[in-house]
């Protein structure tokens, strides 16, 4: 498995080793301790699955309390998939960074604890799957902006499908700290 680090860190992208022949394919989507042998110490408790049609963006969202980290990937189509660190206290607070991910090139992304994530379908459609590391609390669901200008998040989809929610979350500049998930350095 090739295990990249992006300019955030803890935010992981995996790219696990495919066996195919003309039959098809076999892949490992989780593998506890090859993916802490990689660097990636976390405990999934849920997964998820969304479909989506084209120009579709779900996000910017978070979790707290009970923050989520999430192993996302997409079984069918293409997304741009992105993270943001939204710690109060962290050094990279505020920055972003994107990945595609498709059925064909079969990465992962990492998004731990903390930080808010979404996405934006730029295939006809998309089916997305992800391990989350805490249980999904309404109480503590969270969003912002998608198209804050203070993050200036390089989206390839520039009128993209929002749902309502989505449409009026704040800008991060706007959320009160003690909403989110506070850094800590150890992280």
């Amino acid at each position: 498995m090739n295990v990249q680090k992006t300019k955030l860190p803890g935010v992981l992208i995996f790219e696990p080793k495919v066996f195919g022949d003309e039959r098809g394919f076999f892949l490992e989507t989780w593998n506890e301790e090859r993916y802490a042998a990689a660097g990636l110490h976390a405990k999934f408790v849920q997964d998820n699955m969304s479909f989506s049609k084209k120009g579709v963006l779900r996000g910017l969202h978070f979790q707290n309390p009970n923050p989520q980290g999430k192993l996302v990937w997409v079984v069918q189509g293409e997304v741009f998939d992105v993270a943001v660190d939204i710690r109060p206290g962290s050094p990279t607070r505020g920055e972003w960074t994107g990945v595609v991910l498709s059925a064909e090139n079969r990465r992962q992304f990492f998004i731990p604890e903390g930080f808010a994530h979404g996405f934006v379908v730029t295939s006809e459609s998309a089916l997305f799957v992800y391990k989350c590391t805490n249980l999904y609390d309404s109480a503590g669901d969270g969003g912002l902006a998608w198209n804050d200008p203070d993050l200036a998040i390089d989206w390839p989809v520039k009128n993209p499908l929002v749902s309502p929610k989505d449409a009026a979350a704040p800008r991060l500049r706007d959320i009160d700290p003690a909403r989110l998930a506070p850094y800590r350095s150890d992280s």
